[in-house]
């Protein structure tokens, strides 16, 4: 089957992979370890570990087993003072990592308890610390008080300096037919997986074709009146050279009602600078690519895996 390697974190990279594990496709996904909020912040204080939140969902995308199984392991205790906030997977593999003393071995024992299609990978087996510096020269540190900071992003980095990549992540990056990546927040969800000592270079000197999702809104913090260009080179001037082959677009307009609820956020529709884009010498492809649930925007999963799976055919 063609091997298909996906990078990134949050919401956009599970939603994307429940389309994709449909599809004959032999699935890597490398998922990021900066989380610092919330209830994998909290794990990663108490326990030393790693942050398990954003490889509980791709787990949860990517396994094959009953909807109530899926949704216990998604469950979030609302009450009891020390529950509270803590979703049952994130307690899972916390347990796990200290049962088999290894985050790494924690994930490969869940993906078979919960039947994954296909491997997860953290971006390293140790937590990392993403900073930010600001253009005012300001760092700030901790992927979830970049976004609230009020100024302007120049540049993230990691910290410690000793992050050390699976040689596994390495491997299978080198040995992919197609390497996506996002859709994610670009400074905390995605980048934090390129800075990676080595997977940033990996990335770049595979082979595969490489296609980016572009976001479809912007993010106050982060991406505030971002082009899709802007994007695109955020991430060339973290990498340092260009690497991307493909830009994956939405190109439907987005109703009314939802651009104003996403207003009051700050956020508003990417503007997709087709001539912005071309100069950068990157192939574009449009398309309705976006649906609605409860009023909050999603990458169609089942049109984007579609599209991904008909740039492998090609290659072919």
């Amino acid at each position: 089957m063609p091997k298909v390697v996906i990078i990134g974190g949050g919401t956009g990279l599970s939603v994307l992979l429940r389309g994709l594990k449909k599809l004959p496709l032999d699935i890597t996904a490398i998922v990021t370890v900066a989380d610092d909020g919330g209830s994998s912040g909290r794990l990663r204080t108490e326990l030393n570990i790693p942050p398990p939140g954003d490889i509980r969902n791709v787990l949860a995308a990517l396994s094959d087993v009953e909807p109530l199984v899926e949704e216990l392991f998604q469950h979030r205790f609302n009450k009891g003072n020390n529950l509270v906030g803590h979703s049952l997977g994130n307690l899972i593999l916390a347990a796990m990592t200290n049962i088999t003393g290894d985050f790494v071995h924690a994930i490969r024992e869940m993906s078979t308890v919960l039947n994954v299609r296909g491997k997860v990978l953290p971006a390293a087996n140790s937590s990392v610390i993403l900073n930010a510096e600001m253009e005012d020269g300001t760092i700030v540190s901790g992927e979830s008080k970049i976004p609230f900071s009020g100024k302007k992003i120049k540049r993230v980095f990691l910290t410690p300096k000793d992050i050390v990549p699976l040689p596994e992540t390495l491997e299978v990056i080198s040995e992919a037919d197609l390497i996506v990546i996002g859709p994610g927040s670009l400074y905390t969800s995605i980048l934090p997986n390129l800075l990676v000592p080595n997977i940033g270079e990996a990335v770049r000197a595979a082979k595969a074709k490489k296609v980016y999702i572009c976001n479809v809104m912007t993010q106050a913090g982060e991406t505030l009146d971002f082009t899709a260009s802007d994007h695109v080179k955020a991430l060339y001037h973290h990498m340092q050279e260009p690497f991307i082959d493909t830009i994956l677009v939405n190109d439907e307009e987005i109703p009314a009602h939802i651009k104003e609820l996403y207003e009051e956020e700050l956020a508003k529709p990417v503007h997709f600078d087709i001539e912005g884009l071309t100069s950068l010498g990157l192939e574009v492809i449009t398309d309705k690519i976006v649906c609605y649930e409860n009023s909050v925007i999603r990458h169609d999963t089942q049109k984007v895996a579609k599209l991904l799976y008909g740039l492998i055919q090609q290659q072919d």
